[in-house]
């Protein structure tokens, strides 16, 4: 088992920043004076870092894999980062996708290959939101990470299926980092306001506790976040009784601005919210496609955008169950381009609340997949001759149009024992109606006009 660092002294990311002279003379916030030196202070993740787990078991051996952090913002990814670096006997060097620039990525690689020969150390690279770079700048980093120069930690909070190029991942582990659970949010905060040497800077307040389950319930999984707005309550209260500070929900509810939403509108957060807008409409679940509507429009997702989701689904999921689906939501995209918003909002909504709300049929998009793996089967067949236009005399000649009958001119405006396709088609169907709303009076009338053929 590798032999742990004294916390004290091990490397982390604010005195490596501090040596680069990126941080100023201010204290760091208190998320940052609370991040764990060791394994055994991290809360949650125990299904990474719990006894006998494959993470664990790595650190505890100093035998890690180049592996990629997944996970929301504030659930861990940075701070676990910093405990295996001191955890083991490798080097750390921590960059950032955003703030770093090529050139120090090529120093830092430089002293890697130069700490390997010379020491015969590790160098472990933690790359944050190692989803910022292209494709280009993510290869740049396989030789070494295949040569063992560098062992790579890259932190997202994009899903790496589409954020991390294919060649990385298949040279790294994904670990997924689980947003924390509220009581994880409760230890931290507890934790900050016992721990005299890096929580809660003096005097300590004191907290309700209704206003630290509060703060533990807005966090929403985000240390970071609940851990920063108990520092800001903890200096309102301060100044509001330098003697005796109290945090409590009234000065809590001072600092009740509504949340900003967990939200990427190109990321795959964006997707789960429109797969799930998508399928509480085809459902039939009004509630939740409200609800879900709201969360993308809120969050400043494209109204138009959704609108475009609207007009897919009428036809696609509702189709001839109720053809009045897909008037409704074109009316709702074109009242909402004449009004914006916010009013628009009442279009869009009452598009949303139709759509599911309204009979389901997929029948549709079965019919014009059939037909397409006909094409795709038999290619380009001729068409009959009798539904040629002879628009000349020559196409006469040749039999165009012979043997058309014209509907109109017949009972029921329909011709019996008549195909419109070509012959090696005949009798195929594509499109079978389904009993749902007014599709299943269109399948009644097809299936009498069949019997007469």
């Amino acid at each position: 088992m590798a032999t742990r660092k004294p916390p004290p002294s091990g490397p982390s990311l604010l005195s490596h920043a501090a040596s680069r002279g990126q941080l100023s003379s201010a204290p760091p916030p208190l998320a940052d004076r609370l991040r764990p030196r060791a394994l055994h202070e991290v809360v949650g993740q125990e299904h990474l870092i719990g006894t006998g787990r494959a993470l664990n078991r790595a650190i505890e051996n100093d035998r890690l894999p180049s592996m990629i952090l997944w996970g929301e913002p504030g659930c861990g990814k940075t701070t676990l980062a910093h405990v295996i670096s001191l955890a083991t006997r490798s080097v750390f060097e921590p960059f950032s996708a955003v703030l770093g620039g090529v050139a120090e990525l090529r120093e830092i690689i430089a002293r890697a290959k130069d700490r390997r020969s010379l020491e015969g150390k590790t160098t472990l690279l933690f790359v944050d939101e190692i989803h910022r770079f292209n494709k280009a700048q993510q290869d740049a980093f396989l030789p070494h990470v295949e040569n063992g120069t560098v062992t790579l930690i890259g932190a997202t909070t994009e899903n790496p299926s589409f954020a991390v190029n294919a060649a990385v991942l298949s040279r790294t582990k994904v670990f997924r980092l689980r947003p924390l659970a509220k009581s994880d949010i409760e230890r931290l905060l507890r934790r900050a306001l016992a721990d005299r040497e890096r929580g809660l800077r003096e005097p300590v307040p004191t907290i309700s506790e209704e206003a630290l389950d509060a703060i533990a319930d807005g966090a929403r999984g985000d240390a970071r976040r609940g851990l920063s707005q108990l520092e800001a309550l903890a200096e309102f209260a301060v100044h509001a009784d330098p003697k005796q500070p109290h945090i409590d929900a009234e000065l809590l509810s001072q600092f009740n601005d509504e949340p900003a939403l967990l939200y990427d509108k190109s990321g795959e957060e964006h997707y789960n919210v429109v797969s799930a807008l998508i399928k509480s409409m085809r459902g039939s679940d009004p509630d939740a496609a409200i609800y879900w509507l709201m969360r993308m429009l809120e969050s400043g997702d494209d109204p138009l955008f959704v609108l475009r989701r609207l007009i897919i689904f009428a036809s696609e999921d509702v189709g001839n169950a109720d053809p009045r689906a897909l008037q409704v939501v074109v009316a709702a995209d074109e009242a909402y381009r004449r009004i914006g918003m916010p009013e628009g909002l009442y279009p869009i909504s009452h598009a949303c609340l139709y759509l599911a709300s309204c009979p389901k049929s997929n029948s549709v998009g079965k019919a014009y997949s059939a037909a397409r793996e006909a094409i795709r089967q038999y290619g380009a067949l001729p068409v009959p001759p009798k539904l040629r236009n002879a628009v000349t005399s020559l196409m006469k000649a040749d039999g165009y149009g012979d043997g058309y009958q014209y509907p109109h001119d017949l009972e029921d405006n329909f011709v019996p024992q008549e195909t419109y396709l070509p012959e090696k088609l005949e009798g195929s169907r594509y499109y079978h109606p389904s009993k749902q709303g007014l599709e299943q009076a269109i399948g009644e009338r097809l299936e009498r006009l069949r019997r007469k053929t």
